[in-house]
């Protein structure tokens, strides 16, 4: 099994050229005290930006202080094509399995979607909290499964915006069932960026479609079966990262 991963906020000048560290607080206090981790054991601490250093465990102090060697501070590059889901809001806690199972899979960031059919809307102080649970779960998620390059999280993003960010993008879709083609043999780019909006429960309105289309969005299908929005996003990015031979 690969190391576990801790988050640091930064890299300082005098963390970069390696040596002894030591990670405490939240992350000082799971290793130490959730993990057990002892001497000799490897971790690898990142930003969750890129930026990731190899590390072996020296000794633990009290319940929350790791002290480890750090290693050379080495960069992973963006993966090419960028993948951006634009999730539609779903009920309860299902946004948040959407995120932690897209990050868990490979996205590269998550657009929260104020669609017109959503049942749960945010706003005030309730839009602030979920959206950090979002963001939240994006960091847990991303030290889950290992990596060092966690995905973006965006702020709620109406309509309009969501076309303007396709009409940015080197592969635009939608997911719909209705009339489409199959996402598993479409066109894709080597590199740039990809956008999938994935839609509420009650599906994506006429009046959204036509916005998207108007910003060069086709409409694709996975299959046959007709997905939950909490879960169609995870697999669409499976099928993306497959073809696009990031997963090879």
């Amino acid at each position: 099994m690969t190391a576990p991963v801790f988050v640091v906020e930064r890299f300082d000048a005098h963390v970069r050229g390696g040596g002894r560290y030591v990670l405490d607080g939240p992350e000082g206090r799971h290793a130490v005290s959730v993990k057990r981790l002892r001497a000799g054991e490897d971790v690898v601490l990142t930003d969750g930006a890129g930026r990731w250093a190899q590390c072996v465990v020296l000794e633990t102090e009290g319940k929350d202080r790791l002290v480890v060697t750090m290693g050379s501070v080495a960069e992973e590059p963006e993966a090419q094509p960028r993948i951006t889901v634009v999730q539609a809001l779903p009920k309860g806690d299902r946004g948040e399995l959407a995120v932690e199972t897209m990050t868990e899979t490979g996205v590269d960031a998550v657009v929260p979607w104020t669609a017109s059919r959503c049942i749960t809307q945010w706003k005030g102080e309730r839009g602030r909290k979920a959206l950090a649970k979002w963001r939240a779960t994006a960091r847990e998620a991303g030290k889950q499964s290992r990596r060092v390059r966690f995905p973006e999280v965006a702020d709620a993003a109406s309509t309009k915006q969501v076309a303007a960010l396709l009409a940015d993008a080197d592969f635009a879709a939608v997911l719909h069932e209705e009339g489409s083609e199959p996402l598993a043999t479409a066109e894709l780019p080597a590199s740039g960026r990809i956008v999938l909006v994935v839609g509420p429960e009650g599906g994506v309105s006429p009046d959204e479609l036509a916005a998207f289309a108007e910003a060069g969005a086709k409409p694709y299908r996975l299959g046959r079966s007709v997905l939950r929005t909490s879960t169609a996003g995870t697999a669409a990015t499976a099928l993306l990262l497959g073809r696009t031979g990031r997963w090879s």
